[in-house]
Protein backbone atom coordinates (compact mmCIF):
# COMPACT_ATOMS: atom_id res chain seq x y z
CA UNK A 1 0.00 0.00 0.00
CA UNK A 2 1.64 3.28 -1.33
CA UNK A 3 1.73 5.55 1.92
CA UNK A 4 0.48 9.24 1.71
CA UNK A 5 -0.93 11.59 3.81
CA UNK A 6 -3.93 10.93 5.52
CA UNK A 7 -7.36 12.51 4.87
CA UNK A 8 -8.19 14.90 7.53
CA UNK A 9 -12.48 14.97 7.58
CA UNK A 10 -14.28 17.98 8.65
CA UNK A 11 -15.29 18.75 11.59
CA UNK A 12 -18.91 17.77 11.93
CA UNK A 13 -21.61 20.39 11.21
CA UNK A 14 -23.18 20.47 14.52
CA UNK A 15 -20.28 20.90 16.41
CA UNK A 16 -19.20 24.17 18.13
CA UNK A 17 -15.90 25.46 16.83
CA UNK A 18 -13.74 27.61 18.36
CA UNK A 19 -11.25 29.85 17.09
CA UNK A 20 -8.31 28.21 18.33
CA UNK A 21 -7.41 24.51 18.99
CA UNK A 22 -4.26 24.25 21.16
CA UNK A 23 -3.29 20.57 20.32
CA UNK A 24 -0.49 19.04 22.60
CA UNK A 25 1.31 15.67 21.82
CA UNK A 26 3.17 13.88 24.78
CA UNK A 27 5.06 10.61 24.95
CA UNK A 28 7.53 9.98 28.03
CA UNK A 29 7.47 13.72 28.86
CA UNK A 30 5.41 14.81 31.90
CA UNK A 31 8.26 16.60 33.72
CA UNK A 32 8.17 19.37 30.83
CA UNK A 33 4.53 19.31 30.06
CA UNK A 34 3.69 20.75 33.31
CA UNK A 35 5.73 24.17 31.83
CA UNK A 36 3.92 23.47 28.63
CA UNK A 37 0.40 23.61 30.14
CA UNK A 38 1.12 26.49 32.30
CA UNK A 39 2.39 28.82 29.58
CA UNK A 40 -0.96 27.59 27.50
CA UNK A 41 -3.29 28.39 30.68
CA UNK A 42 -1.70 31.74 30.84
CA UNK A 43 -3.02 33.01 28.04
CA UNK A 44 -6.58 31.25 27.75
CA UNK A 45 -9.24 33.02 26.61
CA UNK A 46 -11.77 30.76 27.81
CA UNK A 47 -13.37 27.57 26.52
CA UNK A 48 -15.40 29.13 23.92
CA UNK A 49 -12.65 30.39 21.89
CA UNK A 50 -9.87 27.33 22.69
CA UNK A 51 -9.76 24.09 22.90
CA UNK A 52 -6.92 22.66 24.82
CA UNK A 53 -6.23 19.15 24.62
CA UNK A 54 -3.21 16.45 25.33
CA UNK A 55 -3.05 13.85 23.20
CA UNK A 56 -0.91 11.08 24.88
CA UNK A 57 1.10 8.44 22.84
CA UNK A 58 0.24 5.72 25.59
CA UNK A 59 3.44 7.30 27.82
CA UNK A 60 5.47 4.47 29.99
CA UNK A 61 7.51 6.46 31.94
CA UNK A 62 5.49 8.79 33.63
CA UNK A 63 1.94 10.19 33.75
CA UNK A 64 0.98 12.98 31.59
CA UNK A 65 -2.76 12.61 33.12
CA UNK A 66 -1.96 13.50 36.70
CA UNK A 67 -0.12 16.60 35.44
CA UNK A 68 -3.45 17.57 33.55
CA UNK A 69 -5.23 16.99 36.56
CA UNK A 70 -3.40 19.26 38.67
CA UNK A 71 -2.94 22.00 36.60
CA UNK A 72 -6.78 21.83 35.49
CA UNK A 73 -8.79 20.23 37.74
CA UNK A 74 -12.14 21.56 36.10
CA UNK A 75 -11.86 19.59 33.17
CA UNK A 76 -10.69 22.50 31.28
CA UNK A 77 -7.85 20.77 29.65
CA UNK A 78 -8.73 17.30 28.07
CA UNK A 79 -6.84 14.27 27.81
CA UNK A 80 -6.94 11.40 25.47
CA UNK A 81 -4.83 8.48 25.67
CA UNK A 82 -3.65 5.90 22.81
CA UNK A 83 -5.00 2.30 23.81
CA UNK A 84 -1.24 1.75 22.37
CA UNK A 85 1.64 3.45 21.11
CA UNK A 86 1.05 4.51 17.24
CA UNK A 87 4.15 6.56 16.48
CA UNK A 88 5.19 10.38 16.34
CA UNK A 89 3.29 11.08 13.01
CA UNK A 90 0.15 8.97 13.80
CA UNK A 91 -0.80 10.74 16.92
CA UNK A 92 0.30 14.27 15.29
CA UNK A 93 -2.43 13.58 12.92
CA UNK A 94 -4.56 12.41 16.20
CA UNK A 95 -3.77 15.27 17.14
CA UNK A 96 -5.36 17.55 13.98
CA UNK A 97 -8.51 15.01 13.64
CA UNK A 98 -9.37 15.76 17.34
CA UNK A 99 -9.05 19.45 16.97
CA UNK A 100 -12.24 21.76 16.44
CA UNK A 101 -11.05 24.83 16.01
CA UNK A 102 -10.27 27.12 12.87
CA UNK A 103 -6.74 27.64 13.86
CA UNK A 104 -4.49 24.57 14.94
CA UNK A 105 -1.52 24.72 17.08
CA UNK A 106 0.17 21.94 17.73
CA UNK A 107 2.60 22.40 20.87
CA UNK A 108 4.56 19.34 21.59
CA UNK A 109 4.73 18.33 25.39
CA UNK A 110 8.12 19.39 26.11
CA UNK A 111 7.89 23.00 24.44
CA UNK A 112 6.51 26.22 25.33
CA UNK A 113 4.29 29.36 24.42
CA UNK A 114 6.07 33.25 25.71
CA UNK A 115 3.16 35.73 26.65
CA UNK A 116 1.42 37.16 23.59
CA UNK A 117 1.51 34.11 21.36
CA UNK A 118 -1.78 33.70 20.90
CA UNK A 119 -3.06 37.72 20.38
CA UNK A 120 0.28 38.30 18.11
CA UNK A 121 -1.21 34.93 16.05
CA UNK A 122 -4.74 36.84 16.73
CA UNK A 123 -2.99 39.41 14.52
CA UNK A 124 -1.42 37.77 12.54
CA UNK A 125 -4.18 35.61 11.22
CA UNK A 126 -6.67 38.95 10.68
CA UNK A 127 -4.02 40.87 8.57
CA UNK A 128 -3.43 38.26 6.42
CA UNK A 129 -6.38 35.81 6.46
CA UNK A 130 -5.65 34.35 3.05
CA UNK A 131 -2.48 32.03 4.32
CA UNK A 132 -2.84 28.95 5.36
CA UNK A 133 0.74 29.15 7.57
CA UNK A 134 1.41 31.56 10.39
CA UNK A 135 5.07 31.61 12.07
CA UNK A 136 7.07 33.46 14.94
CA UNK A 137 10.45 32.77 15.92
CA UNK A 138 11.58 30.97 19.04
CA UNK A 139 14.03 30.38 22.18
CA UNK A 140 15.47 27.56 21.75
CA UNK A 141 16.78 26.18 25.36
CA UNK A 142 17.93 23.10 27.16
CA UNK A 143 17.14 20.31 29.58
CA UNK A 144 16.48 22.63 32.25
CA UNK A 145 14.86 25.31 30.15
CA UNK A 146 17.86 27.71 30.10
CA UNK A 147 17.75 29.35 26.57
CA UNK A 148 21.13 29.53 24.40
CA UNK A 149 20.28 30.64 20.82
CA UNK A 150 16.94 32.12 18.77
CA UNK A 151 15.81 30.31 15.71
CA UNK A 152 16.27 31.94 12.53
CA UNK A 153 15.06 35.47 11.44
CA UNK A 154 12.95 36.14 8.49
CA UNK A 155 13.50 38.80 6.06
CA UNK A 156 10.42 41.02 6.79
CA UNK A 157 7.00 40.59 9.12
CA UNK A 158 3.60 39.57 7.36
CA UNK A 159 3.01 37.69 3.68
CA UNK A 160 6.46 35.72 3.40
CA UNK A 161 7.60 34.88 -0.32
CA UNK A 162 8.45 31.18 -0.73
CA UNK A 163 11.91 30.97 -2.38
CA UNK A 164 14.38 28.40 -2.76
CA UNK A 165 15.96 28.85 0.51
CA UNK A 166 13.68 27.24 2.41
CA UNK A 167 13.96 23.71 0.50
CA UNK A 168 17.93 23.65 1.52
CA UNK A 169 17.29 24.96 5.39
CA UNK A 170 14.60 24.69 7.62
CA UNK A 171 14.12 28.06 9.44
CA UNK A 172 10.85 27.24 11.07
CA UNK A 173 10.54 26.04 14.45
CA UNK A 174 7.73 23.45 15.25
CA UNK A 175 6.32 25.35 18.74
CA UNK A 176 5.63 28.59 16.45
CA UNK A 177 3.82 26.83 13.94
CA UNK A 178 -0.39 27.68 13.15
CA UNK A 179 -2.11 26.31 10.39
CA UNK A 180 -5.71 26.74 9.57
CA UNK A 181 -7.57 23.55 9.77
CA UNK A 182 -9.34 23.93 6.41
CA UNK A 183 -6.04 23.41 4.85
CA UNK A 184 -5.66 20.09 6.73
CA UNK A 185 -8.94 19.28 5.30
CA UNK A 186 -7.75 20.19 2.13
CA UNK A 187 -4.40 18.48 1.67
CA UNK A 188 -3.88 15.97 4.41
CA UNK A 189 -2.11 15.58 7.59
CA UNK A 190 1.57 15.02 8.30
CA UNK A 191 3.46 12.30 5.42
CA UNK A 192 4.39 9.10 6.77
CA UNK A 193 6.95 8.55 4.07
CA UNK A 194 8.84 11.33 5.61
CA UNK A 195 9.14 9.99 9.48
CA UNK A 196 11.92 12.60 10.80
CA UNK A 197 11.13 15.32 8.52
CA UNK A 198 7.18 15.08 8.49
CA UNK A 199 6.80 18.74 9.66
CA UNK A 200 9.49 20.44 7.52
CA UNK A 201 7.40 18.53 4.35
CA UNK A 202 4.17 19.83 5.92
CA UNK A 203 5.33 23.26 6.22
CA UNK A 204 6.70 23.38 2.63
CA UNK A 205 3.09 21.92 1.54
CA UNK A 206 1.09 24.78 3.19
CA UNK A 207 3.46 27.13 1.80
CA UNK A 208 3.53 26.20 -1.52
CA UNK A 209 -0.29 25.17 -1.54
CA UNK A 210 -1.68 27.47 1.20
CA UNK A 211 0.91 30.58 1.74
CA UNK A 212 2.36 31.54 4.65
CA UNK A 213 2.72 34.78 6.97
CA UNK A 214 5.10 35.33 9.66
CA UNK A 215 6.12 37.49 12.91
CA UNK A 216 9.52 38.23 13.64
CA UNK A 217 8.63 38.29 17.45
CA UNK A 218 10.25 35.52 19.40
CA UNK A 219 7.11 34.10 20.92
CA UNK A 220 8.02 30.24 21.96
CA UNK A 221 10.77 27.88 23.35
CA UNK A 222 12.12 24.89 21.65
CA UNK A 223 13.63 23.09 23.87
CA UNK A 224 16.57 20.11 23.09
CA UNK A 225 17.14 17.48 25.13
CA UNK A 226 18.44 13.94 25.12
CA UNK A 227 15.28 12.29 24.83
CA UNK A 228 13.46 13.87 22.32
CA UNK A 229 12.84 12.77 18.72
CA UNK A 230 15.16 15.64 17.18
CA UNK A 231 18.00 14.44 19.56
CA UNK A 232 17.76 10.55 19.22
CA UNK A 233 17.51 11.19 14.73
CA UNK A 234 20.72 13.42 14.81
CA UNK A 235 22.39 10.65 16.83
CA UNK A 236 21.53 7.87 14.06
CA UNK A 237 21.78 10.83 11.03
CA UNK A 238 18.14 9.71 10.07
CA UNK A 239 16.99 13.19 9.92
CA UNK A 240 19.43 13.74 7.43
CA UNK A 241 18.45 10.77 5.41
CA UNK A 242 15.12 11.59 4.85
CA UNK A 243 15.79 15.11 4.02
CA UNK A 244 17.55 13.79 1.55
CA UNK A 245 14.27 11.63 0.41
CA UNK A 246 11.72 14.79 0.75
CA UNK A 247 14.31 16.88 -1.57
CA UNK A 248 14.35 15.17 -4.16
CA UNK A 249 10.52 14.43 -3.65
CA UNK A 250 9.80 17.69 -4.36
CA UNK A 251 13.02 18.36 -7.15
CA UNK A 252 10.53 17.46 -9.91
CA UNK A 253 7.94 19.61 -8.41
CA UNK A 254 10.06 22.74 -8.62
CA UNK A 255 13.05 22.58 -11.39
CA UNK A 256 14.81 25.51 -9.77
CA UNK A 257 16.22 23.81 -7.11
CA UNK A 258 19.63 22.56 -7.39
CA UNK A 259 20.60 18.89 -5.84
CA UNK A 260 24.67 20.05 -5.87
CA UNK A 261 23.72 22.57 -3.32
CA UNK A 262 21.01 20.70 -1.40
CA UNK A 263 24.14 17.89 -1.13
CA UNK A 264 26.90 20.46 0.18
CA UNK A 265 24.11 21.97 2.61
CA UNK A 266 23.56 17.91 3.91
CA UNK A 267 26.99 17.43 3.86
CA UNK A 268 27.67 20.81 6.04
CA UNK A 269 25.10 19.53 8.51
CA UNK A 270 26.36 15.87 8.70
CA UNK A 271 29.79 17.83 9.48
CA UNK A 272 28.50 19.88 12.37
CA UNK A 273 26.44 16.91 13.71
CA UNK A 274 29.54 14.80 14.08
CA UNK A 275 30.99 17.10 15.60
CA UNK A 276 28.73 17.65 18.42
CA UNK A 277 29.53 14.18 19.18
CA UNK A 278 33.41 14.29 19.54
CA UNK A 279 33.38 15.59 23.17
CA UNK A 280 30.96 12.83 24.88
CA UNK A 281 33.03 10.47 22.47
CA UNK A 282 30.04 8.99 20.94
CA UNK A 283 31.07 7.05 18.53
CA UNK A 284 28.47 5.34 17.13
CA UNK A 285 26.69 8.55 16.75
CA UNK A 286 30.16 10.43 15.55
CA UNK A 287 30.39 7.84 12.44
CA UNK A 288 26.72 7.61 11.62
CA UNK A 289 27.05 11.30 10.92
CA UNK A 290 30.62 11.41 9.36
CA UNK A 291 29.45 8.79 6.64
CA UNK A 292 26.69 11.16 5.67
CA UNK A 293 28.99 14.28 5.15
CA UNK A 294 31.66 12.17 2.89
CA UNK A 295 28.71 10.59 1.20
CA UNK A 296 27.25 14.01 0.30
CA UNK A 297 30.29 16.45 -0.36
CA UNK A 298 32.75 13.63 -2.31
CA UNK A 299 36.43 13.30 -1.51
CA UNK A 300 37.80 16.55 -2.94
CA UNK A 301 34.99 18.66 -1.53
CA UNK A 302 35.31 16.60 2.00
CA UNK A 303 38.87 17.45 2.28
CA UNK A 304 39.24 20.81 0.79
CA UNK A 305 36.29 21.40 3.52
CA UNK A 306 38.58 19.78 6.27
CA UNK A 307 41.45 21.65 5.13
CA UNK A 308 39.46 24.73 5.29
CA UNK A 309 38.37 24.10 9.06
CA UNK A 310 42.14 23.17 9.97
CA UNK A 311 43.34 26.26 8.58
CA UNK A 312 40.57 28.69 10.10
CA UNK A 313 41.26 27.29 13.73
CA UNK A 314 44.74 27.86 13.21
CA UNK A 315 43.89 31.41 12.22
CA UNK A 316 42.03 32.17 15.01
CA UNK A 317 44.38 30.63 17.57
CA UNK A 318 47.26 33.17 15.71
CA UNK A 319 44.60 36.07 15.77
CA UNK A 320 43.56 35.41 19.63
CA UNK A 321 47.28 35.30 20.86
CA UNK A 322 47.86 39.25 19.08
CA UNK A 323 45.22 40.78 20.35
CA UNK A 324 46.15 43.14 23.45
CA UNK A 325 44.94 42.11 26.69
CA UNK A 326 43.37 45.78 27.28
CA UNK A 327 43.04 48.05 24.62
CA UNK A 328 44.84 51.03 23.55
CA UNK A 329 43.82 54.57 25.10
CA UNK A 330 42.96 55.77 21.77
CA UNK A 331 41.15 52.82 20.72
CA UNK A 332 37.65 54.12 19.21
CA UNK A 333 34.92 52.75 21.43
CA UNK A 334 32.03 52.52 18.18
Amino acid sequence: MELKPPAIDPVPAATARPRWSVMIPTYNCADYLRETLTSVLAQDPGADLMQIEVVDDCSTRDDPAAVVRELAPDGRVTFYRHPANVGAIANFNACIARSRGHLVHILHGDDAVLPGFYAALDRLTETQPDCAFYATRALVMDEQGVAYTVSPGFPNDGRLALSDDVFYTNPFVTPTIVLRRAFYERHGGFDPRFPHVADWEMWLRALQHGGGAVSRQVLAAYRLHRNNDTSRLVRKAGNLADYHQLFLHELPRRPSLDERRMRRQLGLLAFEQAGRFLAPADREAFSANRRVFWAMMGRRAGFLHLLGQRLGRQFTAVAARQVPATLPRDFPAH
